[in-house]
């Protein structure tokens, strides 16, 4: 029951630092309105909640943006994918850059892919596939390389211990 409390709880927290957080500091870059507060959340929350925790934050995030109006449809394949992604390849392989690099495959590419088809059906966007990957791509890098630094900081100190509390990782 505390386990469960825990990811609720933290999962709450990073919805709302997401939404929260993808609200200021947010830029256009080509054809899509980027956040790359949601990437940073995406990749503590893979780190610290495991890929479906994960995406039920981005899931929640892109939500709240979407009814408030301070996010578009496109967040809803990009946040969910990279999460997964994220949260995924660093469950395999216990490292800090294997969540970095599934944000990035996830959102930047594969997240992009998928955007492109809601872009045109919902949003009448006529513009070409290869515009969706760079602003992805683009607002993804900027946003795992503010969590590489924080986690990173705060890794031996935090994050480890809570995460062998926890049984995620093993203890030495």
């Amino acid at each position: 029951m505390q386990r469960k409390t825990y990811y609720i709880a933290l999962t709450s927290v990073m919805v709302a630092l997401g939404v929260f957080g993808g609200s200021l500091f947010e830029f256009p870059v080509g054809v899509a309105r980027v956040a790359p507060m949601q990437h940073l959340i995406n990749v503590v929350s893979g780190v610290l909640l495991g890929p479906w925790w994960a995406v039920t934050q981005a899931l929640l995030t892109s939500l709240i943006r979407n009814m408030m109006g301070t996010g578009t449809i496109l967040a809803f394949p990009g946040s969910m994918i990279g999460a997964f992604f994220s949260g995924f390849l660093f469950r395999k392989t216990k490292r800090l850059l294997g969540a970095v690099v599934g944000e990035l495959i996830g959102t930047g590419v594969l997240g992009a892919i998928a955007a492109y088809p809601i872009a045109a059906l919902f949003l009448g966007t006529k513009g070409a596939l290869w515009l969706f990957v760079p602003s992805f791509f683009l607002s993804a890098a900027v946003g795992v390389a503010i969590a590489w630094v924080i986690l990173g900081s705060l890794w031996t100190a935090v994050i480890l211990p809570q995460m062998q509390r926890l049984g995620v990782v093993k203890k030495p």
